[in-house]
């Protein structure tokens, strides 16, 4: 049985969306667990499998501690995590189910990334793919159904699969991880480390829902920055690099010897840099460093 988890804040019509794709499954999910990461529940449509909602209400982000939440609390031998701003294909869970099968691996799904208003007049899977487009800065599927991912860096709990044993096992996300950023490569770290296979899968596919963001994610500087000196505390190494690397050259953060400093709060300067615009299925950090290092004045758009 293959338990699909997520978590979420917020975003109650993408977690609408969500279900509605489940409904859809060819192979239905065993249940949906919900790590919920506020004070109330969410009102869900009706499903023909359980879903559950384990509350996790904080003043922070746990995002770490809310998936280990669902993990925990998941009936199925294996789990798959989907983001609640996804939309999982009609083959999403038959695929990660027969992608991972009983082998003691990671696997990551496909994700392609729908514009505005590709949602406005409900789900058309046929439309999505038409429409959508791959993120210029993940890798594209492979070859076969699966691929080996040999750089634990890219991994990424927007999509993935394993074994709820070996989640829980590896001790799931680190929990000393708080607010956004690091968790998930941290993650890959500790399953790269304890020698799990991580896999890129063909199909599994799902379909991330627009919505207004930021890249690299200024509105968290802090918790990056943060997470980026707990990496580099337990792992010896920092990781979140390139954001670092944006937010030096902003202004936001500098090199202090061998660690960061906060040098001031991010301005609407900072926020019109990296904004997601309309027109764009996603923000990409790639372009928005690429334009820092060129000099591009803050106030262009990403």
């Amino acid at each position: 049985m293959l338990s699909l988890c997520t978590l979420g804040r917020g975003r109650a019509d993408h977690l609408v969306n969500l279900v509605h794709g489940l409904n859809r499954q060819a192979t239905p999910p065993a249940e949906l667990v919900i790590g919920v990461m506020q004070e109330t529940p969410y009102t869900l449509p009706a499903t023909a499998f359980p879903a559950r909602q384990i509350m996790m209400a904080s003043d922070t982000l746990p995002l770490a501690a809310a998936r280990n939440a669902a993990a925990r609390t998941a009936t199925g031998d294996r789990i798959a995590f989907l983001d609640i701003d996804c939309i999982p294909d009609p083959d999403f869970v038959g695929d990660h189910a027969a992608r991972l099968g009983d082998q003691d691996a990671l696997v990551m799904g496909e994700m392609l990334y729908l514009p505005a208003g590709a949602t406005d007049d409900g789900i058309d899977y046929a439309r999505f793919d038409r429409i959508a487009e791959l993120h210029s800065e993940r890798a594209g599927p492979p070859e076969g159904l699966l691929g080996p991912c040999r750089d634990y860096r890219c991994f990424w709990s927007l999509n993935f699969s394993m074994r709820r044993d070996r989640f829980l096992a590896l001790g799931g996300f680190d929990e000393s991880f708080v607010g956004y950023g690091g968790e998930d490569t941290d993650f890959g770290r500790s399953v790269a480390t304890a020698g799990v296979p991580i896999f890129w899968a063909r199909g599994a596919r799902a379909y991330h829902q627009y919505h207004p963001h930021h890249m690299p994610p200024v509105h968290h500087v802090e918790s990056v920055v943060a997470n980026a000196r707990r990496f580099h505390d337990k792992w010896g190494e920092w990781t979140m690099q390139h954001w670092l690397r944006a937010f030096v050259l902003m202004g936001l953060i500098a090199r202090r010897g061998d660690d960061y400093v906060m040098l001031r709060a991010p301005d609407e300067r900072d926020f019109a840099l990296t904004r997601q615009q309309a027109d764009r299925p996603y923000a990409s950090s790639a372009r928005v460093l690429s334009m820092l290092e060129a000099g591009t004045p803050a106030t262009a758009s990403a």
